[in-house]
């Protein structure tokens, strides 16, 4: 089953269950083989209306934020995992009410807070920087030495915080087991001394084992030998991006197309900045359905983006027939870490969300209208 493009609204982001799901056994099958906890991480994906399908195969899911872990509770009805790298005096009391779990940045953060979450029953963790990470991409790199996110080793020379009863890191995006297999061996060189006494280790996001190549095999070798070897320890994975990964689409329409001094643009109804914002930060390009990087001779447009920002565009794709305003483009593989990113910018309409449900029919859960664009400001 795939998806008729040609039924969804335009411009607007459309996520296919079947894919979904797909994904949701491969993760669910490597947590059973290797009696680990994956939980979903709602800052790569957070399609509330999905929760309780993903609630069946999952363990739970991790916040960054009061509203985060308040979306959890309510939509998915378990409690979160959370980690901010600072909470906010005013929101912490609330923020415990939807917390299990809550790790703190900095030892400073946990003396803040300490009592009231051991008070509370709530499980303390720190997060520490392990100073290894195979992410070239400086935006999405936590672990170099001056980095603000994660506690270091030399800030622990007198051991743990009494009372702290996991440790998290975070320091991979989008990588391979490979890449966790040798951030292990270098969390377990600095902070190893330190998992006998614990009963949680939380190793963070980024790990794509739904992306194809992916070897999930090795995976859980890795995870399985951490477990022998730290048999107390609850091992706990909260990716993003594997769950929403290949799942759904951002459909856009042609509005116009212009020429410029030999470059010719289609504009569209959707923004890059305002709705594919990573394609601009990580950057990356990405895949239009129908079209190729320039070939010579072919149709060839640069991608405009409908607000005015000078950079809002994507350049330039060949296509087999020549562009007309009111074609129909479907950017590819765009659910997860786009929906969660977009903004209002410009006043640009936001595109709807959609659900292609299981039994071939399209649902559009929510459309966005002058009242979603004003009521952000004041």
């Amino acid at each position: 089953m795939s998806i008729n493009y040609s039924k969804v609204p335009s411009p607007a982001f459309v996520l296919e269950e079947e894919r979904l799901v797909r994904n949701l056994k491969l993760i669910a099958g490597v947590q059973e083989k290797t009696g680990i906890s994956i939980i979903l991480a709602l800052k790569g994906f957070a399609m509330w209306r999905t929760f309780p399908l993903v609630a069946q195969y999952l363990k739970g899911a991790t916040a960054s934020s009061l509203h985060e872990a308040r979306l959890i509770f309510e939509e998915m009805g378990k409690k979160a995992h959370t980690y901010s790298p600072a909470y906010l005096p005013d929101d912490f009391e609330e923020l415990m009410r939807y917390s299990s779990h809550i790790t703190f940045n900095s030892l400073q953060q946990y003396e803040t807070f300490k009592d009231r979450v051991q008070q509370a029953g709530i499980s303390p963790g720190l997060r520490v920087n392990p100073e290894y990470s195979d992410v070239e991409v400086a935006l999405y790199n936590p672990a170099n030495p001056q980095s603000r996110l994660g506690t270091l080793v030399e800030d622990l020379e007198n051991g743990l915080p009494e009372g702290i009863e996991g440790l998290h890191f975070h320091v991979l995006c989008e990588s391979t087991s490979e890449a966790l297999e040798k951030t292990l061996e270098a969390f377990e060189e600095r902070f190893g001394r330190f998992l006998p006494s614990l009963k949680w280790v939380n190793f963070g996001g980024g790990h794509l084992m739904t992306r194809k190549g992916y070897d999930v095999e090795h995976l859980i070798k890795v995870l399985k030998k951490f477990k022998q070897q730290y048999p107390q320890l609850e091992v706990i994975m909260e990716p993003g991006s594997a769950i929403a990964w290949d799942t759904g689409e951002l459909v856009a329409t042609v509005l116009d197309i212009v020429h410029r001094r030999g470059l010719t643009t289609a504009i569209l109804d959707v923004s890059f900045t305002a709705h594919m914002p990573d394609t601009l930060e990580m950057p990356y390009r990405p895949k239009i359905l129908g079209a190729t990087d320039p070939q010579e001779g072919k149709p060839t447009y640069r991608m405009g983006g409908v607000s005015c920002l000078a950079g809002d565009f994507m350049d330039a794709y060949s296509f087999e027939e020549e562009l007309k305003i009111g074609d129909q483009l479907v950017f590819w593989d765009m659910i997860h870490y786009t929906m969660v990113k977009t903004t209002t910018f410009n006043g640009v309409q936001h595109p709807a969300i959609c659900i292609w449900k299981q039994n071939n029919e399209l649902e559009v859960v929510k459309t966005f209208e002058y009242e979603d664009f004003k009521n952000r400001l004041s």
